[in-house]
C-alpha cells in the first residue's frame, strides 16, 4: 500500500473508483482533473490516494473551509475505499494522512461523511454522526410535467444571465440552509471557482427564474454524459412559497433530458423538508443515504 498526494493523471482512476463507492455522485474526468491541477484558491485544498500494485484504491480530500463563518472549521471529502481492499488499514491510512495535513491550517473541528456500514469505522477514530443526507435519482424518460410559468416570472438558462445575479440568489439562498455550520461566507472568488467555472456545470440546462430584474429561484444541474446531479436548488427568501424552485428545478430537468440527459441525481439533508417534499412531487426516489460526521482535533 502506498499513500501518496493525488496528481491530474489520477482522474481517470478516481472516477472509476468513486462510481463504484457512490454511484449516485456525478463528476466526471475532465472536471475531477481539473480540481487536483487547480485546487480552490483558499482553503489549503489537497487530496490523498492510496495505490495498491500501482491501482487507485482510495480517495480522500481534505481542506480548512471557506464557506462558513465558523472558526477553524475543516472538512475531509469521500474518504473510501475499493470494496475489495477494505479492512486492511487503507481507510485509516487515508485520513492520517488527510488529518496531519489538516493540522497546521489551524482547523480544530472537522466534518467528514460516512455511509451507514462505515460508521462503526468513522466513531472508532473519533467522529459522531451528525445529520443524515438522503440522496435521491430520478428517471428522465419522461422528464416531470412543466407547468406555465406564474405571470411577472420569467425562466432563463443560466447562460443568459449575469453571474453576479446569480451569485447573488445563491448566497442568500445558502444562509438558512440545514446544516452542520452556516454557509455564510461564500466570497465571489471561490463561487466562481466552485461553481460558474466548474467543468461540470451544464450552464445551458441550469434555470434561473426572473422577477423585475433579479434572480429569485434557480436550480443548477452538473452533468457527466448521460447523468446529471442537481448542485443546487434554491430561492431567495422574499420569493418562497410561490413555487418558484420547484418551477426552476422541473424547468432545469426539462432542459437537461432533451439535451440527452436519461438519470438525476440529487442530496438532501434530512431537515430540509420543503426541498425533500419538492422532490417526492417530482418522482425522485431515495438511492442512499449517508451520515455528516463531526470530531475535534486535539
Amino acid at each position: 500500500m502506498r499513500i501518496r498526494v493525488a496528481q491530474p493523471d489520477d482522474a481517470q482512476a478516481v472516477v472509476a473508483l468513486r462510481a463504484i463507492v457512490y454511484p449516485y455522485l456525478v463528476r466526471g474526468v475532465e472536471s475531477t482533473r481539473k480540481m487536483i491541477a487547480e485546487p480552490p484558491p483558499e482553503g489549503g485544498w489537497t487530496a490523498f490516494v492510496a495505490e495498491v500494485d500501482s491501482q487507485v484504491v482510495g480517495w480522500v480530500s481534505a481542506q480548512r473551509v471557506h464557506w462558513t463563518s465558523t472558526p477553524d472549521f475543516g472538512e475531509l471529502n469521500l474518504l473510501h475505499v475499493h470494496p475489495e481492499h477494505r479492512r486492511r488499514g487503507i481507510g485509516t491510512a487515508l485520513l492520517s494522512a488527510a488529518t496531519a495535513h489538516l493540522r497546521p491550517l489551524g482547523v480544530r473541528q472537522v466534518r467528514g461523511t460516512a455511509q451507514p456500514e462505515a460508521l462503526p469505522f468513522a466513531r472508532q477514530h473519533g467522529y459522531e454522526p451528525s445529520r443524515e443526507l438522503r440522496y435521491s435519482a430520478l428517471d428522465l424518460a419522461p422528464a416531470p410535467e412543466l407547468s406555465d410559468s406564474p405571470p411577472g416570472v420569467r425562466l432563463h438558462p443560466i447562460a443568459d444571465v449575469d453571474p453576479h445575479l446569480l451569485y447573488a440568489a445563491e448566497v442568500a439562498a445558502a444562509r438558512d440552509e440545514p446544516g452542520d455550520v452556516p454557509v455564510d461566507t461564500i466570497s465571489y472568488d471561490i463561487w466562481q471557482y466552485e461553481v460558474w467555472n466548474n467543468l461540470g456545470l451544464d450552464k445551458a440546462s441550469s434555470v434561473a427564474a426572473v422577477v423585475d430584474g433579479e434572480v429569485a429561484a434557480f436550480s443548477l444541474v452538473k452533468r457527466d454524459g448521460d447523468r446529471m446531479w442537481s448542485d443546487f436548488t434554491g430561492s431567495v427568501a422574499a420569493y418562497r412559497r410561490r413555487g418558484l424552485a420547484r418551477l426552476a428545478k422541473t424547468a432545469a430537468l426539462h432542459r437537461a433530458a432533451a439535451n440527452g440527459v436519461r438519470i438525476a441525481y440529487t442530496s438532501n439533508d434530512e431537515a430540509n423538508a420543503p426541498m425533500l417534499a419538492i422532490n417526492a412531487r417530482l418522482g425522485y426516489r431515495p438511492v442512499a443515504s449517508q451520515w455528516s460526521c463531526l470530531t475535534e482535533l486535539t
